[in-house]
């Protein structure tokens, strides 16, 4: 289906622009909710780049029929420095459970992600008594870099993404100097960059409908079915390593 983008997103081409529905992925209509979807990015200068991607990708997502929301990792202590009863590290796992599908994005420093990015990520746990917060749940991996393209931080936002078992989108968007792709306003400019960005945010947009409502059959496991919720618990509980 055809829609014309908001006007703050000037660089779209509005006739090729589509809004994934339920009707273009042969899925029922259920007239659920907007796709949930948390951002994280991995940097806390005063401009961010990962920030300003991530916020690139909010008014896309936004467009195509989304609710995004972004965590600022602002003030997040270091993991396990403080209890799980800290304002944000709360506010990080009430936004977890909340999401349906998720957006990493980390700048590259020395050859990985950043320690920021990676915090973030340590505070999410496999598992909240039984449930995990993550498991079944749609992911797309970003990065920036400060110079010459790299793919090292996506692949390793890969490894994690399925070690905390989520499904991870075939796309995803690596920026080269990133700084050369922003305007004096912090929008990005329109560039083959911007484009797989939108490409990786439609596709996020298509695989989360696939997958919400349907995560629980897809993720249950016949080792997990033998155990029960107090063993599970236990197992995966990172406090008792």
């Amino acid at each position: 289906m055809t829609s014309t983008p908001p006007n703050d997103l000037p660089n779209i081409d509005g006739e090729r622009f589509r809004v994934p529905d339920a009707g273009s992925l042969s899925l029922p209509d259920s007239g659920e909710h907007a796709p949930r979807i948390l951002l994280l990015y991995g940097s806390l200068r005063q401009r961010s780049f990962s920030r300003l991607v991530v916020v690139e990708a909010a008014r896309l997502l936004r467009a195509m029929g989304a609710e995004p929301r972004i965590f600022d990792p602002r003030g997040l202590p270091l993991p396990d420095a403080e209890e799980a009863t800290h304002p944000k590290v709360a506010e990080l796992r009430e936004l977890a459970e909340w999401a349906e599908g998720m957006v990493w994005c980390s700048p590259e420093r020395h050859g990985a992600m950043t320690g920021i990015m990676k915090a973030q990520i340590d505070w999410i746990p496999l598992a909240l008594g039984a449930v995990r917060p993550t498991q079944g749940k749609t992911l797309a991996v970003m990065q920036v870099c400060g110079g010459s393209q790299s793919f090292n931080t996506v692949n390793q936002l890969r490894v994690l993404g399925r070690w905390m078992r989520m499904v991870t989108i075939p796309n995803q968007s690596s920026v080269p100097s990133a700084f050369k792709e922003f305007d004096d306003n912090d929008r990005m400019k329109p560039s083959p960059f911007y484009d797989r960005i939108v490409d990786v945010m439609e596709e996020l947009v298509k695989f989360t409908l696939l997958v919400r409502g349907r995560s629980e059959a897809l993720t249950d496991r016949y080792s997990e079915r033998k155990e029960s919720a107090v063993e599970l618990s236990a197992r995966v509980n990172q406090r008792a390593i």
